[in-house]
């Protein structure tokens, strides 16, 4: 244990009045919907164990994506969800292979479970070249779009690597593809070998709730069902299940606020290049930028001190970039105001 590198997760601030673009949380709340549903919730019945296998909330995610609730997972948060495909479909002599910029919980669970694993290099541009990942493997994972990135493959890009690779298990980490993406669950009926893994903390708004889902084969479900209860057969209580249930029935609330972010997001974009930001193509909701002749970790330490909070990753060919989670137009204007100023002293 003493060798585990734990994962670190983005900073949850204790003074108020700040300006948080930090973690990647929503900026509009639930739909009103979720709030009544866990309030319904809210009875006796909170003495009794929730469904084990969350079925009105499989079914819920079936009857969105048009697949049946035999090929839905669903977990406590996605992390959750991808620590058990690591544990449960990635354990094989071949390395595991991600990209070398990626999420970096990745690397973590190979070290909780003795994964072997390989770090594809990103191209200079920070995309993925699928051809890199044409060789052996026990695996292969990646965000789509990418993380810390944001940058996007096309769904005929993912088919041609599935195509190309049927011998073990690929799975697509689309915590974010509500913001720009098409998602791969449209190829699961053709590769039993691919799992996508989805989040309610990002587009649906309901990270404090941690609610995750995997959707794939119903071998790889049935494998990845063994192990949930072979670990924690209820991962998901009476609240989360109701809440997620009505987040996936008030379809007009989700896409009102999916586009909402993706304006801003843009508008963002715009405003930061005008000030002389490098901006990566970002599908997400949030940015991965640099201002030139400007060290990142002293600009995003001028930011908090202007209230703001943004995240830096002392890493390897990206530390020089910033990742911004795209707020509300409010939010977005007092970190464009907190820049000039910063940048107007130098």
């Amino acid at each position: 244990m003493r060798r585990l590198t734990p994962y670190i997760p983005g900073e949850q601030p204790k003074l108020s009045h700040l300006v948080k673009l930090n973690t990647n949380e929503n900026p509009y709340g639930p739909s009103p919907r979720v709030l009544d549903a866990i309030r319904a919730e809210l009875s006796d019945a909170l003495r009794l164990y929730p469904d084990p296998n969350a079925e009105r909330l499989k079914q819920a995610i079936a009857d969105y994506y048009g697949i049946t609730p035999a090929q839905v997972f669903v977990g406590n948060g996605s992390d959750e969800v991808l620590a058990h495909v690591f544990h449960g479909l990635f354990q094989h002599p071949a390395s595991l292979l991600f990209p070398d910029i990626t999420y970096s919980f990745y690397p973590v669970y190979c070290g909780l479970y003795g994964i072997d694993f390989a770090a594809v290099p990103l191209t200079d541009d920070f995309m993925l070249r699928l051809q890199d990942y044409l060789r052996p493997n026990g695996g292969i994972i990646f965000p789509n779009p990418n993380a810390p990135t944001g940058r996007l493959l096309p769904l005929a890009d993912i088919d041609w690597l599935l195509q190309r690779n049927r011998d073990s298990a690929v799975v697509i980490d689309e915590a974010y593809i509500d913001f720009g993406g098409e998602s791969a669950i449209a190829l699961v009926d053709r590769y039993p070998n691919l799992l996508v893994t989805q989040t309610l903390s990002k587009a649906r708004s309901l990270a404090g709730l941690r609610v995750g889902f995997a959707v794939g084969h119903p071998e790889l479900i049935e494998a990845l069902e063994r192990i949930k209860n072979s670990f924690n057969s209820y991962p998901l209580d009476r609240l989360a299940i109701a809440g997620a249930v009505a987040a996936f029935e008030d379809r007009e609330y989700f896409e009102r606020t999916r586009q909402a972010v993706i304006g801003s997001r843009e508008a963002l974009i715009t405003a930061l290049q005008a000030l002389g930001f490098e901006v990566l193509p970002s599908a997400a909701n949030f940015i991965f930028t640099r201002l030139p002749h400007w060290d990142a970790a002293v600009l995003a330490v001028a930011l908090r001190e202007q209230r703001v909070i943004v995240r830096h990753f002392r890493q390897p060919r990206i530390e020089q970039f910033l990742r911004i989670t795209v707020g509300d137009p409010a939010q977005n204007a007092a970190l464009l105001a907190a820049l000039q100023q910063i940048l107007a002293k130098g």
